[in-house]
């Protein structure tokens, strides 16, 4: 097809594309503007007429909210975000926040989806970004295939299908090594996130007892043929609810005090959905029903804080600890 075709009719997504990275309701473009960046970026040369016959086919035909507002008898243009489409600043932040400390993602595909976050904002949100710096030790997996990992999964779970996959876990080896520890086929019904991971939620051929599987060791995934297992979909809820940082699936009815300078952290990590009630003016009572495992290393962060009430399993198990640590 004709070059000049194509500079013709691509006039207005010129427009659009100069708007949205070079205006904002204080940086407001004339219509020079607009023929300037256009010939300096893309290398076409436009006339007035064009410009604002384009702009009008943008804003009456193609429905995007452009502000046309005249100082001293001239148009000044900008694009005024869609709030259904358009990510605000702050938004774009937590995003790139999310995607910067996030263990589970490799470095170098944080760095894709933080570059691609930037280029939905103007130069002048980005401006704001120009020393952005991370603060994290080196923690990130190095596992490439972990966005087709989650996209493979999704697609299963939708399509009711089991899958496959190679599982990875360190060892000392003599060195720290991340070796194969199996293949395994898994019935997946959800994805989870937890503590800045992400877990598979699934069912091993053979076994009656749901399981989780960090989904950033996992490799080599294959959507198999074989229809996932059917299970109540009331496990799957149970396991997610008990489950303390992904140890053990089972619930067990648990009550603790503690210190009122542990509320704060307790509604972070077990969310509101708790019984949790004033003890005396210094301590709350708690009532949950959690893995007790999983439980029991949040026990242990937070010893000084908390008495446990019940059950007998969880205060035997974390003295027999304390008392094995003394003993050495």
């Amino acid at each position: 097809m004709d070059k000049n075709f194509h500079e013709k009719n691509g006039n207005a997504l010129y427009i659009i594309n100069i708007l949205k990275k070079y205006s904002d309701e204080e940086h407001k473009l004339s219509i020079q503007d607009i023929i300037n960046y256009i010939e300096d970026i893309y290398k076409v040369k436009n006339d007035r007429r064009t410009i604002e016959r384009n702009i009008e086919l943008l804003k009456d035909k193609l429905e995007y909210d452009i502000d046309i507002s005249k100082v001293r008898n001239k148009n000044f243009y900008y694009l005024i975000k869609n709030p259904d489409i358009d990510f605000e600043p702050g938004e774009i932040r937590a995003i790139i926040d999310t995607f910067s400390y996030a263990t589970f993602v490799p470095t170098s595909i944080s760095d894709e989806i933080i570059s691609k976050c930037k280029n939905m904002q103007s130069i002048y949100e980005n401006e704001k970004l120009k020393d952005y710096k991370i603060y994290s030790n080196n923690i990130k997996t190095n596992n490439m295939e972990i966005i087709k990992n989650i996209e493979d999964i999704n697609n299963a779970i939708y399509d009711n299908k089991a899958i496959s996959f190679d599982y990875y876990k360190y060892e000392l080896n003599p060195t720290l090594s991340n070796v194969m520890v199996g293949t395994y086929e898994v019935s997946p019904y959800a994805v989870i996130y937890s503590i800045q991971e992400l877990y598979l939620i699934g069912l091993k051929k053979g076994e009656n007892e749901l399981k989780k599987f960090r989904i950033d060791r996992m490799k080599n995934i294959n959507i198999l043929s074989t229809p996932s297992k059917k299970i109540d979909s009331k496990k799957i809820d149970g396991i997610i609810k008990s489950s303390i940082s992904m140890y053990g699936s089972k619930g067990n009815d648990i009550e603790v005090v503690c210190d009122n300078k542990l509320l704060d952290n307790v509604i972070e990590v077990f969310g509101r959905n708790i019984d949790i009630r004033k003890y005396d003016n210094n301590h709350f009572k708690l009532k949950m029903n959690k893995d007790i495992d999983g439980f029991k290393y949040y026990v242990l962060r937070n010893i000084e804080y908390i008495d446990i009430v019940k059950p007998k399993e969880l205060k035997d198990n974390i003295n027999k600890i304390l008392n094995d640590y003394l003993r050495r």
